[in-house]
């Protein structure tokens, strides 16, 4: 299991530091030159390759990337172009917004999508087993941002409420902080929920026609020590680990959560730093946001190792 967690950590290295480079090269062929713009919109220089050159923009590509990698090995992400501002500290500031939206959107998906899956798989081909499986149909195919439109448009006509304009942190009011987030997480959470619905009651339909499980029955367990001690235990294994993969989908959701739902996280950060050809603003965050989505990718590996004693990693 060590060799394997070592050879795991080792092709972290080769996988970010291609998914950097190609993230270096794709945003410079973004339409329009970041330099002519800042020139044009807010007179930084008089002399556009004046200011290419104090940039470094002048320099040769690769020379460029191995400058941000050095300087990335460092735990230096580069300076916006725009604020002036270190691209790490405006991590920093944005992060803890977009892991508090992440967190309650995860904890909406396993509220949701656990309970459905087992209710569903024990009252299989009933009337409510197809009003569940409808539910987690029209939750994979209706997109995210339609819904929160329509929240804020209904929301606006019929009740006369819009989202706050200004982010309100959770210790200066818990309450208002957590019903800021509620729509934008509970939206984000539909189509995850939905695709954990239909594996735990899979899981749950194979599992529960194990010998095993018919061998608990006829000891005369109840049907709740059955489903939650000895079926769902091991149904789990397969619906984390499909967790784990839609973490990916879930930090993607938050990008258009936050534009829509006006949350100053990392997301609308990435958004602004897009339309205004901040280089090291969309460099830095799409470094770290890969990074991390590599990380608990890894983690979830190890557990599910940790979970099945039957995986021998060799």
């Amino acid at each position: 299991m060590s060799r394997y967690i070592i050879r795991r950590v080792l092709l972290l290295i080769p996988t970010i530091a291609l998914v950097s480079f190609l993230v270096f090269c794709i945003v410079r062929l973004i339409p329009g030159d970041v330099v002519e713009l800042m020139v044009a919109e807010q007179g930084f220089a008089d002399d556009a390759d004046e200011l290419r050159e104090i940039l470094g923009l002048d320099k040769p590509l690769l020379t460029q990337y191995f400058r941000y990698m050095k300087g990335v090995f460092q735990a230096d992400l580069g300076i916006s172009l725009w604020s002036g501002e270190p691209v790490l500290d405006e991590i920093a500031r944005r992060l803890p917004i977009s892991f508090e939206l992440a967190c309650m959107a995860l904890v909406w998906t396993f509220l949701m999508g656990v309970p459905i899956g087992v209710i569903s798989a024990l009252k299989q081909d009933s009337l409510l087993d197809y009003i569940l499986r409808s539910w987690a149909i029209g939750g994979l195919s209706i997109p995210g941002f339609w819904i929160a439109t329509l929240i804020l448009v209904f929301g606006a006509i019929w009740f006369k409420w819009v989202p706050p304009m200004d982010y309100i942190p959770f210790r200066e009011n818990p309450i208002q902080n957590l019903s800021q987030l509620l729509a934008p997480s509970l939206v984000l959470s539909l189509a995850m929920s939905a695709s954990i619905m239909r594996m735990t009651r899979t899981m749950m339909l194979e599992v529960t026609g194990e010998d095993y499980i018919r061998t608990a029955k006829a000891k005369g367990l109840t049907g709740y020590t059955v489903v939650v001690r000895h079926a769902l235990k091991n149904a789990m294994i397969p619906v984390l680990s499909i967790m784990g993969l839609q973490l990916a989908f879930l930090i993607g959701g938050t990008v258009i959560m936050e534009s829509i739902f006006v949350l100053p996280g990392m997301g609308k950060y990435l958004i602004d730093a897009i339309t205004w050809r901040d280089y090291p603003a969309i460099q830095g965050i799409n470094l770290f946001l890969c990074s991390s989505i590599i990380t608990i990718n890894l983690m979830v590996d190890i557990i599910y190792g940790f979970l099945d004693p039957r995986i021998r990693y060799q």
